[in-house]
């Protein structure tokens, strides 16, 4: 236990993430390696602490709030009444249970970011919701892969989108997706402000306990 701890700080630490590959990139269940040790969330780790939904363990920063409600976790950062700007989602069974099978049908695509992409989620229209968009398009991240490994030794689908609003604005969605466990860590509409610690909130994520379909 005191390896499988060690390697899910290091990991934590790491602040490795993905990149845009193609429909090719290896499922979680193929790149599991048994020679990888499961490794605990890092609740241990400076500023984090463990939650869990449906036997999904993560790490959350200490000083944000968490939801649990329709089978979804949500970490909000300090100043976020709603799952919605700068929030992180954990989505057990997300395509089962998305009338569009999102994001299962739609990662690789550049309208991938959402299952209905059709509204701006910059931080002056993310509350009411009411402007449009006019494109989106995917951006490269560190892996060539675009694949990220967890603490539990799965790797899921990296993909960040910046998304142009009708009325000028971008924001940047990032998703993790296990299209095998189908999983998503979802960063709805990133702040900037916590650009690394989206990442390391991802990676900190062990499924062993999960109940997959």
């Amino acid at each position: 236990m005191a390896a499988a701890a060690a390697a899910a700080l290091a990991l934590l630490a790491s602040g490795c993430g993905g990149g845009s590959g193609g429909s090719a990139a290896p499922s979680p269940d193929s790149t599991y390696s048994a020679v990888v040790a499961a490794a605990e969330p890092p609740s241990t780790a400076a500023g984090f602490s463990t939650v869990e939904i449906q036997g999904i363990r993560i790490g959350a920063p200490k000083n944000w709030s968490i939801d649990k409600t329709g089978g979804q976790l949500c970490m909000r950062p300090p100043g976020q009444d709603s799952c919605g700007y700068g929030a992180v989602k954990v989505i057990p069974h997300v395509a089962e249970n998305d009338p569009n099978k999102w994001p299962k049908k739609q990662y690789n695509n550049p309208d991938g970011w959402a299952s209905d992409p059709a509204s701006c989620r910059s931080l002056g229209t993310a509350a009411s919701g009411g402007t449009g968009v006019t494109g989106a398009e995917q951006v490269d991240v560190d892996n060539p892969q675009g694949l990220t490994q967890h603490a539990d030794g799965l790797k899921s689908h990296h993909r960040v989108w910046e998304v142009t609003c009708q009325n000028g604005d971008t924001f940047e969605v990032r998703l993790w997706f296990l299209p095998q466990s189908d999983i998503a860590v979802y960063a709805w509409s990133v702040d900037t402000r916590y650009s690394t610690l989206y990442d390391k909130i991802a990676e900190s994520m062990n499924t062993d306990d999960y109940k997959r379909d």
